[in-house]
């Protein structure tokens, strides 16, 4: 699997090595066998070179979460970004009605991202982002649907080296696309996976037979 890149029009052809590089590491991610990923368009006018995954949390051919994430490279750096790389993602995810109300749950879900960002030795600067919540209820015709309720978490960061690396070596993203994969199953109710238990790499790209 590729990841798709985009460039901005007035970049130029050439693509620099570092984010050629920074693609490759994307693509050497393990994930859980549950995780389907493929490329999907990158944004434009963002970023002067970007590349973008997606992905579903699949469970019993049933879609229990979705995101993507998106990574975004300005040789000339940003301030804001502390660096010269940004990553962006986006996780979506069922959840009970009931927790909708729970005061911790957004600070919860953005310690599953923190935690494993850690997990996955992922070195990164500047996070940020958001956690929502959402409950829909019907009404009328659609009363006997009943509600449901869902997690979304948006957030950034920019990838760092890994501490004591040498200057100028390629940064490495599998970790954090890992984590991002880790996000996924754990917003959509996963258990964790064993320790010791290895991970089957994703089938990237394959969403069944036929396709």
């Amino acid at each position: 699997m590729v990841a798709s890149q985009e460039t901005h029009p007035g970049a130029g052809a050439g693509v620099p090595p570092e984010f050629r590089d920074a693609v490759s590491s994307m693509q050497a991610a393990r994930l859980r066998p549950e995780v389907f990923c493929e490329e999907m368009p990158a944004p434009q006018r963002i970023a002067p070179y970007a590349a973008a995954l997606s992905a579903d949390v699949t469970v019993d051919d049933t879609d229990v979460g979705t995101g993507r994430i998106i990574l975004l490279h300005d040789p000339a750096g940003n301030d804001a970004w502390e660096g010269t790389f940004r990553l962006v993602a986006y996780t979506r995810a069922e959840i009970d009605l009931d927790l909708v109300t729970d005061p911790l749950l957004a600070s919860v879900g953005w310690s599953w991202l923190t935690e494993a960002l850690d997990a996955h030795g992922a070195t990164y600067a500047a996070a940020s982002g958001t956690v929502t919540r959402v409950a829909t209820e019907s009404f009328g015709g659609m009363a006997d649907e009943g509600g449901t309720a869902q997690l979304e978490i948006r957030a950034s960061w920019s990838p760092a080296p890994e501490p004591g690396a040498v200057p100028g070596a390629p940064l490495d993203l599998a970790p954090h696309i890992e984590a991002w994969g880790e996000l996924l199953c754990t917003a959509a109710g996963l258990p964790p996976v064993p320790e010791g238990v290895a991970v089957i790499p994703s089938r990237r790209g394959q969403r069944g037979p036929g396709h």
